[in-house]
């Protein structure tokens, strides 16, 4: 329910800009990202940081897009969502406070030195996804921006959970990963 939740927003985005135009489904955008937030809160009794900003960001571009009629505020959104996202890894490594680590390392006990390699990946992932978000949205037609948003920028992610997922299992202690086998 809650992957469900957290795809809703994108999956009305595109559903409006394919049967509207960008502007409807900036707005509609908002609107189900307000709903996402409210059924987290409800459901789950808990919104992550993340969502939150996600959903402040979404309120301020997408709502400059619908009012100033400028497509180009919902694009740099996604750009500077990524840097945003890059920046807090990095300063979290830099400052030995790692943010991946505090968020997932109850549930996954692997060393320091294979989440800082972790998050510094992540770091390089949000900059690449940033840099070609920007490419895209200003050197491309729209319709391939938003093609490229839902459909590159999120298998792009699924790829590189994988990828984490992967690398953190093999690091696991043998113990863990016999319970994960169960």
């Amino acid at each position: 329910m809650k992957q469900i939740l957290e795809f809703l927003p994108l999956v009305v985005f595109f559903a409006c800009y394919k049967f509207y135009d960008i502007y409807i489904a900036s707005a509609a955008l908002i609107g189900a990202s307000a709903i996402q937030i409210v059924a987290l809160k409800l459901l789950y009794k808990h919104v992550e940081k993340v969502q939150l900003i996600s959903f402040a960001m979404i309120c301020v571009f997408g709502s400059l897009t619908y009012f100033l009629h400028d497509d180009a505020f919902i694009k740099w959104k996604v750009t500077i969502i990524n840097a945003l996202f890059a920046l807090s890894l990095m300063v979290g490594e830099m400052i030995k406070k790692p943010i991946l680590k505090s968020l997932l390392g109850q549930h996954l006990p692997v060393e320091d030195s294979a989440w800082s390699k972790i998050s510094w990946l992540w770091v390089g992932f949000f900059l690449l996804c940033a840099g070609l978000n920007w490419y895209v949205a200003f050197f491309m037609s729209q319709d391939t921006w938003v093609n490229f948003k839902v459909f590159g920028l999120m298998g792009m992610s699924l790829a590189m959970t994988a990828i984490t997922i992967f690398y953190l299992y093999k690091h696991l202690p043998e113990d863990k990963k016999r319970e994960f086998k169960k």
